[in-house]
């Protein structure tokens, strides 16, 4: 805010300039910690190496062939696009443009355009798997579907850090008590939004949803690390935004085989699971949806059964082993292409949303 300030005074133009400015730099910043934190850049100043502006949405607007962008209150500037080489949808706002690019000598306009042949098949019921970065859900209409969690998860791995760092200081000072319920409620916030994310995600994918009824303090073990990350999970909070949600229990959903029921009890913490009866191997976390989707709808283990209705919705063409063969007649070489979900939903936080993305 303060440096926000700093540019605004005795600035001539609009704010949101001001604004932009601000999030592409931290934005670089932010790319170049984390590549620095792995190690794969220098500890140099990042410079953008052209230069560029980008456009807020609430700054332009489509005015037929031309592209209107506020420069100040009441000044505009306008791009001419009659001379583009793609054509731009026949019916569409303001609200479908993206956050223009303006180059010295280009301009990127992204268009938001719905596609009607497209439209996603809303599923009848639909099993979720809760893990500690992820909800994995399966349907036989949708298949398997994956939601990342990841960025909830780091909501409260950094406020944590913060708080931790002035607990011992609010039994000392006001300032630091008041600091402190100041992260607190920044952490709950926070959080809601991207509860209330992924629950819209998960309504838009069935009617009727089915997650398994976990309790934390069944889940804890001797290890600090693993009882803090149960205790930061969400699952709860998202379960109640559900729509037409039910509860399952959720005994033996990773370590039974959703082909044959047979029981796996040493896992050895892999993320694949193997059927010393059957044969099969699966992902692990697919196969627990799977599971639970059986105790959904109330289906017994049968192999003929599973071979008819659940293998051909994991992306044909994979055998037993959850391995996809090039050809007929090549032999399965390991585990490394494994089912993928059809669907993934990743946050994306320039849109502030959860996105999907086909796989």
């Amino acid at each position: 805010m303060e440096l926000r300030n700093k540019y605004l005074k005795n600035w001539a133009y609009a704010a949101h300039w001001v604004d932009s400015a601000l999030k592409t730099g931290f934005s670089i910043m932010d790319s170049w910690r984390k590549n620095y934190i792995k190690g794969s850049r220098k500890r140099t100043c990042p410079k953008a190496k052209r230069l560029f502006i980008r456009v807020k949405q609430t700054l332009c607007k489509l005015e037929g062939d031309k592209l209107r962008v506020t420069i100040s209150p009441r000044k505009f500037v306008y791009f001419d696009l009659s001379k583009r080489y793609f054509k731009l949808p026949k019916r569409i706002s303001s609200s479908g443009i993206g956050e223009p690019i303006i180059t010295l000598d280009k301009i990127y306009l992204p268009i938001h355009e719905h596609d009607k042949n497209n439209t996603r098949y809303i599923a009848e019921k639909m099993a979720w798997d809760a893990n500690m970065f992820s909800l994995d859900g399966y349907s036989p209409q949708t298949g398997w579907v994956r939601i990342d969690t990841k960025p909830l998860a780091t909501v409260h791995i950094s406020s944590f850090e913060k708080r931790r760092n002035l607990q011992r200081k609010a039994a000392k000072t006001k300032k630091a008590k008041i600091v402190l319920s100041k992260y607190s409620k920044r952490e709950k916030n926070r959080a809601r939004k991207h509860q209330i994310e992924i629950a819209r995600a998960i309504n838009s994918l069935s009617k009727e949803n089915g997650i398994e009824s976990l309790k934390k303090s069944n889940m804890y073990r001797k290890c600090k690390l693993w009882n803090r990350q149960i205790s930061r999970t969400d699952w709860r909070a998202i379960k109640m935004r559900i729509k037409n949600c039910i509860e399952l229990p959720p005994q033996y959903t990773s370590k039974k085989c959703s082909r044959c029921g047979y029981i796996n009890k040493d896992l050895n913490r892999s993320k694949v699971f193997r059927c010393a009866n059957c044969g099969l191997t699966i992902d692990r976390q697919l196969n627990a949806a799977i599971n639970l989707y059986l105790k959904m709808e109330g289906v017994p283990y049968r192999i003929n059964w599973w071979d008819s209705n659940i293998l051909p919705t994991l992306m044909g063409g994979y055998f037993l082993t959850g391995v996809e063969q090039k050809t007929p007649n090549e032999l399965v070489r390991g585990l490394h292409e494994a089912v993928k979900p059809k669907l993934y939903f990743a946050y994306d936080r320039y849109a502030d949303s959860y996105l999907s993305t086909p796989i």
